[in-house]
This record gives C-alpha cells, structure tokens and sequence, in this order.
C-alpha cells in the first residue's frame, strides 16, 4: 500500500443507543396478529413459530443501505494509496465526524417523535452513517489490507450465524438486557484502563470481550423486532431497529479489526 508511515488508528469508541426507546413494548402472552405491519409472522404463543420469523422489509433494507455505504467507504480508504495517505496526516478529520456521529446519535436516541417523523429521521440516520462510515474507514486505513478484509470476512460470517441463529432459538435474549447493560460498564472501564496501560495482550482481551458484548446485542436487538419474546418494537421504531442492528455490526468488525491487528504485530 506505498510508503505509508504506520501509525496507531484513532482510539474505537464504543457506542450503543438507548436500550429502552419509547417504542419498545413487553410483548403480550397472547399472539397479536397486527402487532407488524408488513406482514409477517407474529410468533409468540400460538404463533408461526421461531422458525418462520423474518427482518422486516424496512429494516432490512435501510441495515443494507448503511452497510454497503459503510464497506464502500472502508475500500476506498483501504485499497486507495493518495485517500490513505490524506486520512493518515489529517487524524483532527476523524475527531470531526467523530462529533457529528455522536449528536446525530443522541437525536435519534433521546427524540421519539424526530426519531418516527419521515423522512427527517431517514435524513437523520443517513448523517449518522456518512460519519460513522468516515471514521470506520479511517481506522481501517491505519491497518494493512489483508487484516481489513479478514475482519470484513470474519464479521460477516459472525453476524449471519448470530442473526440466523437469533431467528431459529426459542431462547429469549431480550431478557438479559441487564446483564449487557451491567457489561457494557464493565467494558467501558476496561477501555479506560487501556488507555493508560499500553499493553497488547491487555488490548486484544479487552477486543474479544468487546466482540463477544456486541455478539449478544446482535442477537437481542434482532429477537427485539420479532416480536416474540419479553420486548418487542412497534412497527414505527424501524429507524431505530436499524440503527441498532448496523451500530452493533460496525462495533463487531472493529473490535475484530483491533484483534486481528494486534494479533500480527
């Protein structure tokens, strides 16, 4: 990839919207067949069943959008020498994107009627995605190209297997939302921690932990648009659902991004 000086990627900052929005609703005992309105299989007691659960349309292809968005971005940062060269003198650029990723996070997080108002929550959503694409393909250029594309690879293949599984288990994940919560404090202070010891086994424990917390959110927030288990999301909250979904894949491909890199230094 040239003569490109290697330096450390910008620190990965670990985000996660509200788990509790005004959406989210316990779901009911009994099934409740106009609980989604696109259609498909409500679940729950006497419902379809796990098997014939599906993402809803909507969700589904915003999640694709933000994703192809997303990798598009981190190829062009990976694969284009003068775009790495760029990013790699000018860090502030990230610090930048950094902050517009995290208001336009806090609207759609803490503002329910924003957050459900078209299209100003899909216009919303996108700023979020064009910042969080920037600074994920910024730190991907700090790393060579075979580490990127094995992460890319890796994560791909995680999340199908998580989403696939979520889909097909009758084990409920939504109820375990306090124990992730409860770990997310755990890891946040484990990432402080690395701040001030510099140390890479210490790094790549505190990346797997961080990769397995964000595996198990994957899985809950995907249960949470079926809508068969303890919480569900109404219909209106898709901007959200998706949200969830695509800042639990991004957090999943750079915590494995971080543990391949360490791993051959």
């Amino acid at each position: 990839m040239g003569t490109i000086t290697r330096r450390d990627p910008p620190p990965t900052m670990t985000t996660r919207t509200s788990l509790r929005p005004t959406g989210m609703t316990r779901a009911s005992a009994r099934p409740s067949s106009g609980r989604w309105a696109w259609g498909w299989g409500s679940g729950g007691a006497g419902g379809a069943g796990p098997g014939s659960e599906q993402l809803p349309p909507q969700v589904f292809l915003v999640l694709t959008l933000q994703l192809s968005v997303t990798l598009s971005t981190v190829a062009v940062f990976t694969f284009v020498t003068e775009v790495k060269g760029f990013v790699l003198e000018n860090v502030w650029t990230y610090y930048v994107s950094y902050a517009v990723f995290f208001i336009s996070l806090i609207v759609l997080s803490c503002c329910g009627d924003f957050r459900r108002k078209h299209p100003w929550n899909l216009v919303a959503l996108s700023i979020l995605t064009i910042s969080l694409s920037y600074m994920v393909g910024m730190i991907a250029s700090f790393y060579d190209t075979e580490a990127v594309i094995m992460a890319v690879g890796i994560t791909t293949t995680v999340c199908f297997t998580v989403v696939i599984f979520s889909m097909q288990t009758r084990y409920d994940f939504t109820s375990c939302m306090g124990v992730l919560l409860v770990s997310m404090v755990v890891l946040i202070v484990f990432a402080i921690l690395c701040i001030f010891i510099r140390n890479r086994i210490l790094e790549i424990v505190y990346a797997s932990l961080g990769a397995l917390l964000f595996t198990c959110f994957l899985a809950v927030d995907t249960q949470l648009l079926l809508g068969n288990k303890q919480l569900s999301l109404s219909p209106e909250e898709y901007v959200f659902a998706a949200l969830n979904l695509y800042t639990d894949i991004i957090n999943i491909f750079l915590y494995i991004l971080t543990i391949i890199g360490r791993a051959k230094e």
